[in-house]
């Protein structure tokens, strides 16, 4: 097998208080990748439990340790993992020993013989409490439901990418949660595979309940980003010219209680409405109008084209 050899694998590992399970994953990611070439880059963000001492003292000369300034979060720390990362694969997982690192040479295999982009693990048997299923479950369903993608377990941190994906992949906020999600956007194909998932060995959770709720703010965010990030006027727009239309029906429909009825309209509620539904149309409009400024400024500034290609081949150089 040519990868083993070859090419050079990035085990990318986000890690916040971990020191009691360093290194055990790392004895354990050893004997997983026993016969290939690797790295394990460990990015700390900013731990105070002495998590970047006990890398540091292990010495070993396949791990790497990138030390944030700051606490950043997941998704961030993630980023800068994936940004320093060197290997043609790159393979994502969590550093509270729930990810078992036998897994990567099976879902490796996929990505190298299969041609598959990414590959992402179900938890099968999730070890985990009721508080930490509920948001997975509740950001499963709906981008099953809106987003058209048959993910079962886009929270699982165990994935395999190739670096061009990985590369391009934009982690902010904390979008980590939606990472099989982001790389679909990209155009990758994807794999599904069951994988082991372990009880916390050490630690404590750093997720709660609260999750909810960013969980549904992150998947509206990026169903608009992914719908309209290049044709912004279309949703604002669209929105903006109905509630001008709204607001124009009700004034007209006034107007002709007035000077036909010869009523008052003065004191009624339904002025008011009237004026505030074509003020927040207009508002919306001009919305979709600075977006659609700042879209084309955005692609032009940077010389990015709103397209991305996979491959080019010629014609006559392409076999039968």
């Amino acid at each position: 097998m040519d990868l083993v050899t070859t090419s050079l694998l990035s085990v990318v590992i986000p890690v916040f208080n971990e020191s009691e399970n360093i290194v055990l994953l790392t004895k354990k990611i050893h004997e997983s990748l026993t016969g290939y070439n690797y790295q394990i880059v460990y990015i700390d963000d900013f731990s105070f439990d002495g998590t970047r001492k006990v890398i540091k003292d292990m010495k070993d000369d396949k791990v790497h340790l990138i030390s944030l300034k700051r606490n950043y979060g997941q998704s961030l720390a993630l980023a800068a993992g994936i940004d320093y990362a060197q290997g043609e694969y790159i393979i994502t997982m969590d550093g509270d020993m729930q990810n078992d690192p036998s897994d990567i040479p099976g879902m490796l295999h996929y990505v190298v013989n299969d041609d598959y982009d990414v590959v992402t693990g179900i938890r099968a048997k999730r070890k985990d409490s009721f508080v930490k299923k509920i948001p997975s479950k509740i950001a499963n369903a709906v981008i099953r439901r809106t987003a058209k993608l048959d993910i079962k377990d886009n929270g699982c941190a165990l994935k395999v990418f190739t670096k061009e994906i990985a590369k391009d992949l934009n982690l902010y906020g904390e979008m980590h949660r939606f990472i099989t999600l982001l790389a679909h956007f990209e155009g990758a194909r994807i794999k599904q595979v069951p994988v082991k998932h372990h009880a916390r060995h050490a630690g404590s959770s750093k997720y709660g309940l609260e999750r909810v709720f960013k969980v549904v703010a992150d998947i509206m965010l990026l169903l608009f980003i992914r719908k309209y990030f290049q044709r912004p006027i279309h949703f604002f727009g669209i929105f903006g010219v109905i509630l001008i239309l709204i607001g124009i029906i009700t004034n007209l429909y006034l107007l002709v209680v007035k000077f036909g009825m010869g009523e008052d309209i003065g004191s009624r509620p339904l002025l008011t409405f009237g004026m505030m539904f074509i003020l927040a149309g207009i508002q919306l409009f001009t919305i979709g109008i600075v977006m659609e400024l700042l879209i084309r400024t955005y692609y032009e500034s940077q010389k990015k084209r709103p397209y991305r290609v996979k491959d080019v081949a010629i014609a006559d150089q392409i076999q039968p």
